[in-house]
């Protein structure tokens, strides 16, 4: 099968969808950190993918400004129930989404529904939270790609690897947004090819089965 051509309307569905997990409060990040969490943002559409983040505060935000500022499409999956408990209890932004989910589901609910609605996850900066998201990641086989930095995170998350006891190649460090963005990419691809393989094949199957019949 060839390259999927996203720009065709029949295809947008298709476009990978890519979760970027990060600290709400980057205070301990580190200079230059939200300007990296912009330039990922913007990778991630330059890329062709679709930015879908926590609709938080801090390195999410900031990415989904980057995603913005390049023309693309972001997708934000609240713990809260409505606009107004997200804006007035929950104290979030809705600035620079263009789709909020309302999930009502409060931050563990929703960090398993915001893994689980896209293809892969990139983490930056991050703290409990975003450990909790990789951790979902992790347990349902996503791509996940982890950006090196001046913040301490990729170093917590290679230990809690080289700990854990359970390899997994679909993890990916790297120091470089548009390289991360561009491996991450290539692992969703070929998980898709893979599953649309299987598909045709049990279609085939399925057909064969119903002339014998």
């Amino acid at each position: 099968m060839g390259k999927i051509d996203y720009n065709d309307s029949r295809n947008a569905h298709r476009r990978i969808k890519i979760c970027v997990s990060g600290a709400a409060d980057t205070t301990h990040c580190g200079d230059g950190a939200l300007d990296i969490a912009k330039e990922l943002g913007r990778e991630i559409v330059r890329q062709g993918a679709v930015i879908v983040t926590g609709a938080t505060t801090g390195w999410p935000l900031w990415s989904t400004i980057g995603a913005k500022e390049e023309g693309g499409t972001s997708i934000g999956v609240s713990p809260a129930s409505t606009e107004k408990e997200h804006v007035e209890e929950w104290g979030l932004p809705i600035d620079y989404l263009d789709v909020i989910i309302y999930t009502g589901q409060g931050f563990s609910g929703r960090d398993i529904l915001l893994t689980r609605t896209t293809d892969a996850v990139i983490l930056g900066c991050g703290r409990i939270g975003t450990i909790h998201e990789f951790t979902v990641a992790f347990e349902d086989g996503k791509p996940v790609g982890i950006l090196e930095g001046c913040w301490d995170t990729d170093e917590t998350l290679k230990t809690i690897l080289e700990r854990g006891h359970r390899p997994n190649d679909k993890i990916v460090f790297d120091s470089d947004p548009k390289r991360l963005v561009a491996k991450i990419i290539e692992m969703v691809e070929a998980d898709k090819e893979r599953l649309n393989k299987e598909g045709l094949m049990k279609g085939m199957q399925s057909q064969d089965g119903a002339k014998r019949g």
